[in-house]
């Protein structure tokens, strides 16, 4: 399992691991090298943060299914044509189409609580 989706369970929110947050791994895998969020949160403990792993695997499951949910919408300019071709309620109908095709998994908490 990511230690990304682990910290963003953590976190409730997708950090920035450019600024907030940066991972390195050394070989025996990725750890948090710099945690610039104390004012938010506190660092986590290798034990909170395989504490959020059935969290962690739902918000990964959900980003793969996010992900073939785009693929297959399409690009803004084939959405725009499919609609002038069929019809609106025709591409309504297709976009729950794909949703039905590809569910998000159980909902994980996305608000940022402090603790």
């Amino acid at each position: 399992m990511s230690i990304v989706f682990k910290i963003e369970a953590y976190l409730g929110r997708k950090p920035d691991f450019t600024e907030e947050i940066k991972l390195r791994n050394d070989g025996s895998g990725d750890y948090i090298s710099e945690w610039n969020i104390t004012s938010e949160k506190t660092k986590p403990t290798d034990e909170q943060l395989n504490a959020l792993e059935s969290q962690a695997e739902t918000l990964e499951n959900n980003n793969q299914v996010i992900a073939t949910r785009k693929k297959e919408y399409g690009t803004t300019a084939e959405q725009l044509e499919y609609i002038v071709e069929n019809g609106v309620e025709a591409f309504i109908e297709k976009q729950q189409q794909i949703k039905i095709s590809n569910p998000k998994y159980n909902k994980v908490r996305t608000d940022n609580p402090k603790g």
